[in-house]
């Protein structure tokens, strides 16, 4: 009997040992959020999660897949790097640049119909879903006429994310 109740205790402290702590609370009793940082194995991936995430909501409002675009993508990368170091984010470039302007300097040959833009600590998955909140940035990722979309990230050593996606023909 002592030995039954040795191990149930035993097995009950390791079990114990294996939970998660419980989440740390902030002032208005929610949970803080954990930051998210992006190691260079999930960067490769995060084009392609973003890809499939605006997919999936073009698919449900009837619109056409989007296929990655390399040059969309470079000219979106380039606009997150230069956000964060205009520490805002916005449409235009440091050098004035518009969006327009930066697919045609990568030589995109197709039309930029759009381009939206964010500042967070979220997932690229979350940032998604807040761009579909918004009516601009929804028309962007659910237009009709897009076929191709760039997407792009820049995380500085605080945590923060600039995310920048692009669509066009």
């Amino acid at each position: 009997m002592n030995r039954r109740f040795a191990l149930i205790l035993l097995g009950s402290t390791v079990l114990a040992a294996c939970a998660p702590p419980p989440p740390q609370l902030g002032p208005d009793g929610r949970p803080l959020p954990k930051l998210y940082r992006i190691s260079s194995a999930d960067a490769r991936r995060i084009p392609f999660r973003a890809l499939d995430a605006v997919n999936a909501l073009r698919q449900g409002a009837g619109a056409r897949p989007l296929e990655l675009d390399s040059k969309l993508s470079a000219a979106a990368e380039t606009h997150a790097r230069d956000m964060s170091l205009q520490n805002r984010p916005w449409h235009f470039g440091s050098d004035g640049s518009s969006p327009i302007d930066r697919a045609r300097r990568v030589g995109f040959d197709g039309q930029l119909l759009g381009e939206t833009l964010s500042e967070t600590y979220e997932t690229e998955l979350e940032t998604v879903a807040a761009w579909l909140q918004e009516p601009g940035p929804r028309r962007v990722l659910l237009d009709p006429e897009a076929r191709r979309m760039g997407f792009a990230f820049y995380q500085e050593r605080n945590g923060k994310i600039w995310y920048t996606l692009n669509v066009g023909t």
